[in-house]
């Protein structure tokens, strides 16, 4: 099996910063892209960056500039720290992985949400 475990969310007020954590673990090969979304209440759910194998960098246009996406292999771990957290930003935060689970298989694996709230 394959399990995301997904760490760092909480409260901080407005400007301040968290950087959340998501580590793939279980049976697998390797893993591939990784990316974050999140999803407010009464919203759809947004991605906000994504990372490649070779480290390739895609952000939404509400977090350029102030969150970074980055990933360490040897851990299975992709990270998002932010930085100058809005009101907006309060969601609940979701990891997505895509995993090879072996020679022939691979899959998006999603990890437990995690909330990230900024008071107004």
């Amino acid at each position: 099996h394959v399990q995301l475990v997904v760490s760092g969310g909480g409260l901080v007020q407005a400007g301040g910063s968290l950087r959340l954590s998501c580590a793939a673990s279980g049976r697998f090969f390797s893993t591939n892209a990784m990316s974050w979304y999140r999803q407010a209440p009464g919203k759809q759910r947004e991605l906000v960056a994504a990372i490649t194998n070779g480290g390739s960098t895609n952000y939404a246009d509400f977090v350029k500039g102030r969150f970074t996406i980055s990933r360490d292999n040897a851990k299975n771990t992709v990270y998002l720290q932010m930085n100058s957290l809005k009101h907006e930003d309060t969601a609940v935060y979701y990891c997505n992985v895509h995993i090879s689970v072996n020679w022939k298989m691979a899959n998006d694996y999603w990890g437990q949400g995690t909330q990230v709230t900024v008071p107004s």
